[in-house]
């Protein structure tokens, strides 16, 4: 009984190499490793191999713009802002190929209306809340019992709110009767504010609100309704918003073009996981 021969070592098919070590090149101009390496530190993510994809990409697009740019001869012609940085040759010459080549239209005033109409809500000020608290803190064994002690307490005493505070709240505002003054949108913490939207003036909260800092007891006194922005005030935010979304979407546009004409190795652009134009 004659034993299996071994498998010839060249019938093996070899793995291909991760895409951290392929050769990247656009047009056969070869994107250095060590370039790849040092652009990783502008595309933050939570794997070092996506954010070595993302900075490969943007190195091709940038190489592939650069390109297209010198075959048309595109001057280049560094801009400096108010703080005195300035752009690199490179850089204006690819700025100066978008500016030459991709035309995007200005949101006109009707476009801008219907925004804002599809989205009153993100055209209004928030609501302020005026708001008491007594803080047990997280750390306190006994904090549910004290807690619940003090909320049977302003049951039939609500007065006794800033005695209580000043009695046992963790918070300085204890010395203040508990008052937190107004509070708008991110001013604290989201359970918190979600306490403070569902809760009637003039009222007590009904449990604890538990947040990272421990258990408060809430009361709110006052809520300042929020008012709708008139259209003539954010035109000009929206026009710019619409503006530059537009663009991004015509240069990605045009990038795709130009990738489709390009021998473009070592990455799919198409699957780049982040923007290609940032």
């Amino acid at each position: 009984m004659s034993s299996a021969s071994p498998t010839p070592s060249g019938c093996a098919a070899k793995p291909s190499p991760p895409a951290s070590r392929k050769t990247v090149s656009v047009n056969g101009v070869v994107i250095p490793r060590a370039a790849i390496a040092q652009e990783t530190q502008h595309h933050p993510a939570s794997k070092p191999l996506d954010a070595m994809k993302a900075a490969t990409a943007a190195l091709v697009v940038r190489e592939l713009l650069l390109q297209e740019a010198r075959r048309l001869a595109i001057p280049a012609e560094p801009a400096s802002d108010g703080e005195g940085r300035r752009e690199t040759e490179d850089e204006a010459q690819v700025r100066g190929l978008v500016e030459h080549e991709v035309r995007t239209p200005e949101a006109d005033e009707a476009a801008c209306r219907r925004f804002y109409e599809q989205n009153r809500r993100r055209f209004r000020t928030p609501d302020l809340h005026e708001a008491r608290h007594i803080l047990l803190p997280a750390n306190q064994a006994d904090s549910a019992d004290v807690a619940a002690a003090i909320l049977a307490r302003l049951a039939v005493a609500p007065a006794e709110f800033g005695d209580l505070a000043l009695a046992h709240s963790a918070c300085p505002s204890g010395r203040t009767a508990g008052n937190l003054g107004q509070i708008g949108p991110g001013q604290t913490v989201p359970e918190f504010e979600e306490a403070l939207a569902g809760m009637t003036v003039g009222t007590i909260h009904t449990e604890p609100v538990r947040t990272r800092f421990g258990l408060h007891i809430v009361a709110l006194d006052r809520r300042i309704e929020g008012r709708d922005l008139p259209f003539e005030l954010v035109q000009k935010r929206i026009a710019a918003w619409m503006t530059e979304k537009v663009r991004r979407m015509a240069i990605q546009q045009y990038v795709s073009i130009l990738a489709g004409k390009a021998d473009i190795q070592g990455i799919d652009l198409a699957a780049a996981t982040s923007p290609l134009v940032q």
